[in-house]
């Protein structure tokens, strides 16, 4: 999928390796966030995603090739798929890679016949959280492991 810029140039949001080089970079940096935000210790309740279970893995890049975002989906059962490590640097941000990266997602899981995303983010993610309520995700019950998770809150939305 090809996203022109203001200048008329090309932001491509494109399937890739779960373990291409650059979705390993943004992941890691993502990983650092949460830490800096939530302090040290585990901010995977569940099983954290990998490439044997991670169904389509996704990364943003500029026209100019620079990678500027990514995200993926895990499958939950037949219809439902999980909304995995969405992200984009801070110095990217506002720019709309996120909802590019979410369309594509949702776009891929419909190609699957899923009929429902449901995704779990953090009370200290507020761009996360804008975004999801901006593109229709409904507020759930926190649902598998972040079930007891304090800081979880978790989204859903029918396809």
């Amino acid at each position: 999928m090809s996203i022109p810029d203001a200048a008329g140039r090309g932001r491509t949001v494109e399937q890739t390796s779960w373990d291409n080089w650059h979705g390993r970079e943004l992941r890691e940096s993502q990983q650092q966030e949460l830490r800096e935000r939530y302090g040290e210790g585990s901010s995977e309740p569940g099983s954290a995603p990998t490439g044997e279970d991670v169904t389509v893995f996704m990364v943003a890049r500029e026209f100019s090739g620079e990678a500027v975002g990514c995200g993926a989906l895990r499958q939950l059962d037949e219809t439902t798929g999980e909304v995995k490590r969405m992200y984009v640097p801070a110095e990217h941000r506002g720019k709309g890679i996120s909802k590019e990266i979410l369309v594509a997602l949702e776009d891929h899981a419909r190609t699957l016949g899923w009929t429902r995303l449901v995704l779990e983010t953090g009370e200290l993610q507020p761009e996360a959280i804008g975004l999801y309520s901006r593109s229709g995700y409904q507020r759930i019950p926190n649902f598998g492991a972040y079930a007891d998770e304090p800081t979880s809150i978790c989204f859903a939305k029918d396809l």
